[in-house]
This record gives structure tokens, sequence and C-alpha cells, in this order.
């Protein structure tokens, strides 16, 4: 049977064409929450940056996430409906973001932003991993709140929800599953790993754990969310969101090993 999906307007306010919804509000609580986390961060050695640093990086980090997320999601999910589509790319409003293309995004402002003001780019990196699992928590929120990206099925789950999009059968609600793994446990594993000062202050490694971290909580995600429709499963019955945290933790493990190596 399921329990009722709660049923909420994407839509929080609307005032004539101008509305106000919540998947906007998850990005902007997300990369405030970070701001006000990072700050708190800086205040330990290694310092990675002023708080002044911190407040300038906001503008940075938010072009990285819209702009990265977007393109990934075009060229990772959909490349021929956009190819076909191009005016589309920048219909943002309609949904449609990758994290993966996030975090290359948040990684490329990241390394502009420290090369202008000759920041030590791996410690800075390290103080925005610890950060960023508040966004994923916002971001799969909002995802719930549309009904997108919904599990797979199982009828016979009690906590399954019959989603407006997904048919009649009750379906995993994946997003909170995500909600939880990406954005609750790993927030709490990078604090303790940070409040511990030999990982703190052997740079790069923080960069590397939240990096297996979400690789691990994706990978294990994927299991009960419902492929995307227009990709199925891939190679060897994995996701696209599987396939795409290989590499993730593949550089989460040098990054870990790295350090200790070159210490």
């Amino acid at each position: 049977m399921g329990i009722p999906y709660p049923d909420i307007d994407p839509v929080l306010i609307q005032f004539g064409p101008f509305a106000i919804r919540w998947y906007a509000l998850a990005y902007i609580a997300g990369l405030l929450g970070g701001w006000w986390y990072l700050r708190f961060l800086v205040r330990r050695p290694p310092h990675a940056m002023k708080r002044e640093e911190v407040d300038d990086f906001l503008v940075w980090a938010t072009l990285g996430v819209v702009l990265g997320g977007r393109l990934g999601y075009v060229l990772f999910y959909k490349p021929l409906y956009y190819l076909a589509n191009p005016l589309e790319i920048v219909f943002v409003w309609q949904g449609g973001m990758s994290f993966h293309g996030g975090l290359l995004g948040v990684a490329i402002a990241t390394l502009l932003y420290c090369w202008r003001r000759r920041l030590d780019v791996l410690a800075v990196g390290d103080a925005i991993a610890c950060v960023a699992p508040i966004g994923l928590f916002f971001g799969r929120i909002a995802n719930f709140i549309n009904g997108e990206l919904f599990g797979r099925p199982a009828p016979d789950v009690p906590w399954a929800m019959v989603f407006p999009n997904g048919g009649p059968v009750p379906r995993h609600p994946s997003q909170l599953y995500e909600a939880g793994l990406e954005g609750l446990v790993l927030l709490a594993v990078m604090y303790g790993l940070w409040r511990i000062d030999a990982v703190r202050m052997r740079i790069g490694t923080l960069i590397g754990a939240f990096l297996i971290g979400y690789a691990l909580a994706r990978i294990i995600a994927e299991f009960f969310r419902e492929p995307d429709a227009h990709l199925g499963f891939l190679f060897a019955g994995a996701t696209m969101g599987q396939l795409l945290s290989l590499p993730m933790l593949a550089a989460g493990l040098a990054f870990v090993l790295w350090p200790r190596r070159r210490a």
C-alpha cells in the first residue's frame, strides 16, 4: 500500500509571472549554509582562507555550482536532446542539474580563485569538502518536493510512496535516502575527520575522504533509485550515477594516499 506522498507545490509563492520555487530556495540554503560553515572551519589551522576571502568565494562557488551542474547534466545525461534544442540549456528552472558536473564546476572555480588570491588550493579544497554535504542535503530535499528522481518499485516496503509521475506502484523515497547518506551522514563523517588535527593538517586528505564518501553513498543509493528513463541501465547493469562515481572513488583514494606518502 505504501504511505501517502506529501504532494507539495514546487512553487512556494507566485506573483504573476514571477515564482519562487523550492528548488531555487534549496540552492540558496545550501550556498548560504555552506558559506556560514566555511567561515567557522577556517578559524582552525591550517587557516586556508580569511573570512573576507570566504565571503568573496561565495560568488565563485555559486557560478561553479550552477554552470557546472547544468552543463554536466547536458553533457552526461541528455547530450543529443540539447544538441537539437540548444536554447533549452539555459532553462534551469525546468530542472536538470548534475552533482558530478557541479563538482567539476566548483573545482574549476576553486582553482581560479586560489590562483588569483595566491591561496593553497588543497587546503581550501579540504575546507570546501567539509561543507559540500550541506548543499547535497538541501538539493535532495528539493528533489523530493518536486517528486523527481524517485526510487524503484518497492510494493512490500512499508514506507514506500506513490509519486505523481511514477505510476501507481509504491516506490522507494530514494531522494530521502540520498539526503541522509550524501547529506547528513557524510556531513557528520567529514566533521569528525576535520576535528582530528593529524587529518586536518595532512593537506588534501579531507578532499579524498569526501570523494570516497560521496562515491560510496551515491553507488549505494543508486540501487534504490529508478534509473533515468532515457538512459536506463548501462554497462553491467550499472546506472549513470554509479559509473560517474567510480572515477570519484579512484580520485578520492589517490588524494588520501598521496599526503601519506608525502608526509
